[in-house]
């Protein structure tokens, strides 16, 4: 799980826990063995396990979505990588001028998790995991990526105004 670079906004309470905590027990949940960055990536191929990570900033996402992306990725040799899709309005600039609005159907925001099969976690050398999205660009030049939409509740946070939003969406 990742909560490196961050800020504080990981230990964030969301339903009275902290959000890298809800991120963790969804990990465990879903039978995910946690490692911790400082492990050697070594260690990590010579699983040839799947390898998920999940953004401590996605703290809602369903333990039963993390399984399907697992099996996903398993099956199929690919990397899987849950997204939302984008609901702001995105426009065109060029020379300065704002121009076109960008058709928000063919947009997706990179959310949680990726997962790496096997195969591709012992071919590739260790990335930086702090911006998922330079991370699956980085992917796609490479390997196979296939997005799967990820439930509401696996919305990505990035402040406390957005902690307060997902609270209300997921409570009970």
């Amino acid at each position: 799980m990742i909560e490196v670079d961050r800020g504080s906004l990981p230990f964030t309470l969301i339903h009275g826990e902290a959000l890298v905590a809800c991120a963790s027990w969804a990990l465990d949940e879903a039978g995910v063995t946690q490692v911790d960055l400082a492990t050697e990536w070594s260690v990590v191929a010579d699983t040839d396990e799947p390898f998920v990570l999940h953004d401590s900033l996605c703290p809602m996402t369903p333990p039963a979505f993390l399984v399907d992306c697992v099996a996903r990725a398993d099956e199929d040799g690919c990397v899987v990588v849950g997204v939302r899709p984008v609901t702001d309005t995105v426009k065109q600039v060029a020379g300065g001028v704002v121009g076109d609005t960008v058709d928000r159907a063919t947009l997706w925001s990179v959310a949680s998790p990726i997962v790496l099969p096997g195969p591709v976690v012992q071919a590739m050398e260790r990335h930086s995991v702090a911006d998922f999205a330079a991370l699956v660009e980085a992917l796609r030049s490479d390997y196979r990526v296939e997005f799967v939409e990820a439930p509401v509740s696996a919305a990505r946070v990035s402040s406390e105004d957005d902690v307060r939003l997902l609270e209300a969406l997921t409570s009970r």
